[in-house]
């Protein structure tokens, strides 16, 4: 076997203090096989080292919360004896590698996780951010990775629903693949990774392990280099026809009494779901690495430990049922081996050829990982150091009408047709609304209960000021989901980030946890899962570009009668338009807004304030209206503002808008003639809704409930019209310029 090496230390992503602490955990030197295993274990990826201090911090419980973060997946109680179970993780690294399998296995792997514990998957989600259109890799990037998504999805039979989509040259060289998925089990049928019982045998299913994604786990804990390209070999290769076949497998021996316990072979494969299962569960594990099935020749214990093949499971079982379960995925065409048992020692033996190849104890692997509480900023510091400039006096527009046609055709706001078209999202004919609108809503089984879907973050806001873009993030999720009337419930989330080692990096993170964390318990809003994923950046594009922080939110709420949802699209003409949230006391918020940055080239100001009370308060609000039938449409404002939010309604509905400029002039407590400033500032905590001409309850309801409401203008015609009384006081938009801005970016960079 190999000499262990400083520089074989080093390239397994250990420093020098840390392998002192292996040396100690072991009383002596690993051989390669135990390296391996702690290189992967302890790698920033699997122990989140840089950041499990600062996670302990959130919000987890509430009454309806079942199993919060430490297992696959997230747990909350849906009512009827019913548990919805999701989570989100990263596929960043592999996906700029090798972009089409990067993000099909990142979709293949959050699957496994959901139905690991014995939900059925109903939705998939994902949230993308790529680097500038014109940059040379990006066309081939997106298509890589929207296809991967597609390609996974479509076959394995599970819809994909909803997402985000972002550009900003910050991701050039490192993008961002994101993938989250939710899944409806029985709440007496939940299965977790503990393993437990002396003797329980342990068992391998699903595909035979190769020599792909050995020490993508460790890829993932280390920036970009000049060599990404030749990384290649750590990306993982997926099947989602076998996929499928799992899933079904799983879910068969999942109604029987068999299993002990369950854990899917994830980053680190049979390495962290062995060390997860036994540590969790207070045991230690044996391995016949013998029995491991491969496909390929000559595999050793480093490699198998390693490997990070997909469409693996690992099983604890009682004695007697192997035969009960071999035969089941023996039917689905499935591996099936006995591999182990559990023991009592409280450590790994693996042995190979009859004899012992590692031997750890669990507890330095699992629980005494490295813990590193990092140097970072305050906020003040950070924001000295990001160097964002003050706002001072906002520009002015000539031309709103002709700023929105120029906002709804940029990257950012561009119809994301060319994208979801290629995603099969009503397999299972539960999809009640899809992309487009503000969240997904999936339709649970059998019932007349749904479950609403959003994925949001905002990363120029984070970047800017990263508590309130921790805070934004979250409560922004809140408001997707109460727009088409569910009850938020509970957040997962995926923290991409850049190298945590430099303190202003360090600073971002612990700054946008905090805002999420006060965000979450204003909400009543808890997060029950969640990924992070550091050392996004690149040394490739010259220079070491870091990614923006990045702390993606997927919130999932709960409809009791999906009758009483809503959309954005305006229902008909003469319906009168209304501000949820209008506050004439407070000044338009331009800092970091899309219309500054599309229309100005400038990314200057701080990002809006996020009033948490407010946001409760006018979610709740809004949530009364859709379930009573008051509002005929629905639709949060967020990027771009009221304007863009009118022209989203529009374009989903074919009906135009007329707006009344008096409204706006009320709302800008400066010069009357700076419209802009009110129609595209992005002030948090607001909504649109519309209410039949000859209905009055909206304003009344909010006045009687303290809440900021007025009239904003009136449905109906071909056009978006800014009007003082009859007259437009700008050129109107016909919303066929409107559709074919909006429709260009997509259709003209990918055929072009």
């Amino acid at each position: 076997m190999a000499e262990i090496t400083p520089e074989v230390v080093a390239a397994h992503g250990l420093s020098e203090a840390e392998y002192a602490r292996v040396l100690h955990a072991l009383g002596r030197e690993p051989n390669m096989v135990e390296l391996g295993i702690f290189s992967v274990m302890w790698s920033e990826h699997c122990s989140y080292k840089s950041s499990r201090l600062h996670l302990k911090k959130l919000p987890t419980e509430a009454p309806w919360v079942i199993c919060g973060p430490g297992e696959n997946a997230g747990v909350i109680d849906i009512g009827d004896g019913q548990a919805a179970i999701f989570k989100m993780e990263s596929h960043n690294h592999p996906s700029y590698i090798e972009p089409y399998q990067g993000a099909a296995t990142g979709v293949g792997g959050i699957l496994r996780d959901v139905f690991t514990m014995g939900a059925r998957p109903v939705a998939n989600m994902n949230a993308l951010r790529f680097g500038r259109p014109d940059h040379p890799k990006m066309k081939s990037l997106v298509k890589g990775v929207v296809a991967g998504i597609g390609g996974y999805g479509n076959c394995v039979g599970v819809p994909t629903v909803g997402g985000e989509t972002n550009f900003h040259a910050a991701y050039d060289g490192n993008i961002l693949v994101n993938a989250m998925t939710v899944g409806v089990a029985d709440t007496d049928k939940i299965f977790y990774c503990a393993a437990t019982g002396l003797g329980n045998p342990i068992v391998y299913v699903g595909s035979k392990t190769g020599r792909d994604g050995i020490h993508g786990a460790t890829m993932a804990s280390a920036d970009f280099g000049e060599d990404s390209e030749e990384k290649r070999p750590t990306v993982q290769v997926g099947d989602p026809f076998t996929e499928k076949l799992l899933i079904e497998a799983c879910l068969e021996l999942m109604a029987t009494d068999a299993i002990v316990a369950i854990q899917d072979m994830g980053a680190a494969g049979l390495t962290s779901s062995s060390v997860e299962m036994a540590s969790k569960g207070g045991a230690g594990i044996r391995l016949n690495m013998n029995q491991v099935p491969c496909r390929e020749e000559g595999m050793t214990p480093y490699e198998m430990m390693l490997s990070e093949s997909q469409e693996r499971m690992l099983m604890v079982l009682k004695p007697g049922k192997e035969p009960m379960a071999e035969a089941i995925f023996r039917k689905w065409e499935l591996d099936f081996a006995v591999i182990g048992e559990v023991t009592d020692t409280g450590h790994m033996v693996l042995e190979w050829n009859g004899e012992v190849v590692c031997d750890i104890p669990l507890g330095p692997l699992a629980d005494d990982a490295p813990l590193y509480d990092r140097p970072h900023l305050s906020l003040e510091e950070y924001k000295a150091w990001a160097k964002v400039n003050p706002l001072g006096d906002a520009p002015v527009s000539v031309d709103p009408a002709a700023d929105l046609i120029k906002l709804m055709g940029s990257p950012d706001l561009a119809n994301r047709r060319w994208i979801w078209e290629q995603y099969d999202s009503q397999v299972g004919a539960d999809t009640l609304q899809k992309s487009g609108g503000d969240a997904a809503v999936v339709r649970v089984h059998g019932t007349r209960k749904a479950l609403a879907i959003s994925t949001d973050c905002t990363p120029r806001y984070c970047y800017a000021d990263p508590f309130e873009g921790g805070k934004q993030a979250v409560a922004e999720t809140y408001r997707n989901i109460s727009a088409v009337g569910a009850k938020p419930l509970a957040i997962t989330n995926c923290l991409n980030f850049a190298n945590p080692q430099r303190p202003e990096i360090m600073a971002q993170i612990v700054e946008a946890l905090r805002g999420m964390g006060d965000a979450c318990r204003a909400l009543d809003y808890p997060i029950v899962s969640g990924n992070v994923s550091l050392y996004n950046e690149s040394k490739a594009t010259g220079g070491g570009s870091a990614i923006l922080p990045t702390p993606a939110i997927g919130g999932v709420g709960l409809m009791q009668d999906y009758d009483r949802s809503a959309t954005i699209a305006f229902k008909d003409g003469a319906q009168k338009i209304i501000l949820i949230g209008a506050d004439p006391k407070c000044s338009p918020e331009l800092g970091q807004s899309l219309w500054l940055r599309e229309i100005h080239g400038r990314e200057d100001g701080m990002p809006p304030k996020v009033d948490l009370a407010a946001e409760r308060k006018h979610g709740e609000f809004v949530r009364h209206l859709i379930e009573d039938g008051y509002v005929t449409a629905a639709h949060d404002v967020s990027d771009g503002g009221i304007l863009v939010a009118v022209a989203e309604m529009a374009l989903a509905s074919d009906i135009g808008a007329r707006l009344e400029v008096s409204t706006f002039e009320n709302l800008v407590d400066k010069e009357k003639t700076r419209h802009a400033w009110s129609l595209f500032a992005e002030n948090q905590a607001r909504y649109l809704v519309t209410e039949p001409f000859d209905q009055h309850f909206v304003e009344k309801y909010a006045k009687e409930n303290g809440i900021g409401c007025c009239f904003i203008g009136w449905t109906g015609g071909d056009t978006i019209a800014i009007c003082r009384g009859e007259d437009a006081i700008y050129p109107e938009v016909p919303l066929a310029d409107l559709r074919e801005a909006n429709d260009a970016f997509f259709r003209d960079w990918m055929e072009g």
